[in-house]
């Protein structure tokens, strides 16, 4: 019976790719202040167009930008997702999937997104590590690297607060002490706060940033479904982003709404709290765009009833009107289903105009769009606080002519001297950009 109710699986998930709905706008139509965001398409067959997982052949690399150059950090890496530079200058990435009893929500649609996963480089099993990596010569690639932390679950954010070291696995905040300029962590520290996980466990991973004061704590949790469909008793404390005290592991949500936040950033000029996330799918390629937007405390964003303020989500019900009343607009689309997680501002970035004051974005890439978008880092220009333009090329090339993922750009950080970091989870690389000499 497997076969049978493989090649039945197989066979429907190429019926639906054949119908999938082609865009008819680009994606800078969805992208910007003031997104243009056209009605729904109708029908309950969604876009299916996944770019397969090739990695990349013979030396390959993405595009730089004019007036920088990209070259890689660290290879041969296990699916690395998040990245963290320490005040010494050492790099911390952790290296991270889905765990492994998440997703058993069963059917033909948990089926099939697990071999769209798999098909995009996401099935393999997770490291559950955090990798350091040293630049003991400052030459731009890694001299040494040691396992700093191992035995985690599904591990995403770091933080660290003088000799606290913060992880955000999927189901809980860790910390652990860490000794400064130590290559490596031993024990098993202290759970700091349990966070929503379960056998299901849509969008797994946790990110976590410490107020510029380390007083507190600021952790994403994702939404367990794309728009509540089973229910919103399974959405308790997720599509949110959490306020923790770490002292005493108390904690509140802080802003709600949130399909999936992932980047965490401070704008520097404003000391505003910034965050990307990913909006819902299944409404055609030209919606939901994903989006970039200064976290409010108390702020509701609209998810799962609305999108972009009072766009209302017909699709969940009951509705909430009261809520949708009040769903704060976000201040920057990202084009829709860019998958936009990485978030890093330029403060103490090296690179050369444009590059100078803004937001560095890291797109993963779509599956629910014809044709693809995101698989690129992009950057953001700001002024005053705040956007001031139409987001600019960084790093792009991770998808081949056909089609396929050569790369796929995650995690994004500033390095102690000025470069980008870049993880690259289908790569397996952290690729550095820097100024061209």
């Amino acid at each position: 019976m497997r076969p049978l109710v493989w090649l039945v699986g197989l066979g429907l998930v190429l019926a639906l790719a054949g119908c999938s709905r082609t865009a008819e706008l680009p994606v800078s139509a969805g992208t910007g202040p003031d997104p243009v965001l056209p009605p729904p398409a109708a029908g309950w067959i969604p876009t299916i167009n996944v770019a397969p997982a090739k990695g990349w052949i013979d030396g390959g690399q993405p595009t730089a930008a004019p007036g920088t150059v990209v070259r890689p950090f660290a290879d041969r890496l296990d699916h690395p997702r998040w990245i963290h530079v320490l005040p010494n200058g050492d790099v911390l990435v952790a290296e991270s999937n889905a765990p492994a009893d998440a997703g058993k929500d069963g059917g033909i649609r948990g089926w099939m997104m697990k071999r769209m996963k798999q098909k995009a480089g996401a099935g393999v099993p997770s490291a559950d590590r955090i990798t350091l990596l040293r630049d003991a010569d400052g030459d731009g690639t890694v001299d040494e690297r040691t396992i700093f932390l191992q035995g985690l679950h599904s591990p995403f954010g770091m933080a660290l607060v003088g000799e606290d070291f913060y992880v955000a696995n999927t189901d809980a905040l860790m910390r652990f002490h860490y000794t400064p300029g130590a290559t490596r962590i031993e024990g098993r520290g202290t759970r700091v706060v349990d966070l929503p996980a379960g056998t299901i466990n849509r969008h797994w991973t946790r990110n976590v940033i410490a107020s510029p004061d380390g007083e507190v704590l600021y952790v994403t949790v994702g939404s367990n479904s794309n728009v509540a469909e089973t229910g919103m008793d399974q959405e308790r404390g997720r599509a949110a982003i959490w306020r923790v005290d770490p002292a005493s592991g108390t904690h509140r949500i802080f802003a709600s709404g949130l399909r999936n936040p992932n980047g965490l950033a401070w704008e520097p000029d404003t000391g505003h709290l910034w965050t990307t996330v990913n909006e819902r799918d299944e409404l055609g390629s030209d919606l939901v765009p994903d989006f970039m937007t200064r976290v409010r405390d108390g702020g509701f964003y609209g998810w799962p009833y609305s999108y972009f303020g009072g766009h209302v989500d017909e699709r969940v019900q009951p509705q909430r009107p009261e809520l949708v009343a009040r769903a704060i607009v976000p201040d920057y689309a990202l084009g829709p289903h860019t998958a936009s997680l990485g978030l890093a501002a330029s403060k103490g970035a090296a690179l050369p105009a444009p590059f100078t004051n803004g937001m560095f974005v890291g797109q993963h890439g779509s599956w629910n769009r014809k044709p693809h978008s995101g698989y690129k880092v992009i950057f953001v220009p700001f002024s005053g606080g705040r956007p001031s333009g139409a987001p600019i090329d960084l790093l792009t090339g991770f998808l081949s002519a056909e089609g396929q993922a050569l790369g796929r750009p995650v995690g994004v950080a500033v390095d102690q001297r000025g470069a980008l970091l870049v993880a690259d989870d289908v790569g397996n690389i952290i690729w550095r950009v820097t100024a061209a000499r």
